[in-house]
């Protein structure tokens, strides 16, 4: 089966055998072995190309579930009396990772000694599709999204607060509105980034048309779109532990929070339900809400926080 799913993500003899850790040869020979006793072609290939058939593709989908299912056994038994040692792989996206993660992976390291802590930054859908494959563990995300068949642990609710140059008149307002934030001036971060998705659904609620058409200049990063917003080229929305966390210090840029009712996005922490990590998993999503609540502050004390918040 993992000789199935190899060729089907790499759809090459060579780097499917390489992933796998055999030859070439060994790889072919046991793809074809299965197909003989399947009874059915589960790929079709000459001499430049290799494609899935479409059967192959629905075995491909159950296969990744078997081996998932497989990986989490091995990982319960070696798991089983020792919860808090060995190795976990965590994930988080790009707008909570280095505002959370440092000062979790603090609290773990004191809590859990013998644990080995790998981490993962990447695109909300990048890190679900590693969760559900069991090429990690768990991983931080923000909601609204649709996580599909992984559970959910929730962290904190956080508001999004608006920001702009100190010269921009939206920076004048106390608490502005999201009506009035002109879409044409909306900058965005780029296709994938879950913020993006958020910041529309709050900005484009109740408006019509050319309306609801945001800005077309695009940034890659969090800090890219910072500094546009400091270029005066627009305006956008910031994850309140961003600012909290003195993500703005030295910039010109202003933060205000929004009137109510704010927009706002839930921090969570997703697994699969099989995991055979729980009673890990717990402990670090209580090691996270003791950050959200207060416990353990988000980012380090702060003496400018008056030029943060304007």
């Amino acid at each position: 089966m993992a000789y199935l799913v190899a060729l089907s993500e790499t759809l090459n003899f060579t780097r499917a055998a390489e992933r796998c850790f055999v030859t070439q040869s060994t790889l072919s020979a046991g793809i074809r072995e299965l197909e003989q006793t399947l009874g059915v072609a589960l790929f079709e290939r000459d001499r430049q190309s290799v494609m899935v058939t479409p059967m192959g593709r629905e075995l491909v989908e159950r296969a990744r579930s078997l081996l998932s299912q497989a990986l989490d056994f091995v990982n319960a038994a070696q798991a089983a009396g020792r919860p808090y040692q060995g190795a976990v792989t965590l994930g988080a996206i790009p707008t909570i990772a280095p505002f959370l993660l440092p000062r979790l992976l603090r609290l773990m390291r004191r809590d859990m000694p013998d644990l080995i802590t790998l981490l993962r930054e990447d695109q909300t859908a990048a890190l679900l599709h590693a969760v559900d494959e069991g090429e990690i563990d768990f991983a931080v995300i923000a909601l609204p999204m649709d996580v599909g068949r992984l559970r959910v642990y929730p962290i904190l609710t956080e508001e999004l607060w608006l920001i702009a140059s100190e010269g921009d008149a939206m920076a004048k307002l106390i608490h502005p509105k999201v009506s009035q934030v002109d879409m044409q001036r909306l900058l965005l971060l780029s296709d994938g980034h879950c913020l993006r998705e958020h910041t529309l659904q709050a900005c484009q609620s109740g408006r019509r048309g050319r309306d609801r058409i945001p800005s077309t200049i695009e940034a890659s990063s969090l800090p890219t779109l910072v500094q546009m917003v400091e270029a005066g080229l627009g305006v956008s929305l910031l994850p309140e532990m961003a600012i909290k966390a003195g993500f703005l210090v030295g910039s010109n840029v202003i933060a205000r929070p929004l009137a109510a009712p704010a927009p706002k996005r839930e921090i969570v922490l997703v697994a699969r339900p099989t995991t055979p990590r729980g009673e890990l998993l717990v402990r670090v999503q209580q090691l996270a809400v003791s950050i959200g609540t207060g416990g353990a502050p988000i980012g380090p004390k702060r003496s400018r926080v008056k030029s943060v918040l304007g």
